[in-house]
């Protein structure tokens, strides 16, 4: 069966930046898998595993603009200290969760000079090209309620 739209998909992967360095990988672990034409996978990695079947292996190189996007500089903000109430010892790395106009989003700590917190809500792989080794495992079509659902049930997804 060939991957289309509604297709459950598992693969193995492993992810490289461009100076070659593993970012991710499912080795030792089980497949990932998602279903194919829900948004479940970066747009990129979807577009080119549309049409492939179990057993095949490919490698593909995703762009920033099919990945996490480009670095959106206002995303990177100054962070009064005082705004992290009942945190002791802010450090570089550290992820926190910021209420923002837009919503609950997701930011990385920078740097952290004096009173001022440095705060990046870019994706930590925003911008960069994403590599993928790719070995597709197995290929089913999706049950009805995972359609309906948009995601996976059962082995590798969601229980309800």
């Amino acid at each position: 069966m060939q991957i289309a739209q509604n297709s459950v998909v598992a693969f193995h992967y492993t992810l490289t930046n461009d100076a070659g360095e593993v970012l991710d990988s499912s080795e030792g672990r089980e497949p990932l898998t998602y279903l194919h034409g829900a948004g479940n996978i970066i747009p990129g990695l979807e577009k080119e595993l549309e049409g492939r079947e179990a057993g095949d292996k490919l490698n593909v190189k995703v762009t920033p603009e099919e990945g996490y996007g480009e670095v959106q500089e206002q995303l990177v903000q100054e962070v009064p200290r005082d705004a992290f109430q009942g945190v002791e010892g802010i450090e570089p790395g550290m992820q926190f969760q910021a209420q923002t106009q837009g919503g609950p989003l997701m930011v990385t700590v920078k740097s952290v000079e004096g009173d001022t917190v440095i705060v990046d809500g870019n994706h930590p792989l925003a911008g960069q090209h994403l590599n993928f080794d790719v070995e597709i495992a197995t290929v089913r079509e999706a049950s009805q309620e995972e359609t309906e659902h948009g995601h996976v049930h059962g082995e590798g997804g969601v229980e309800h």
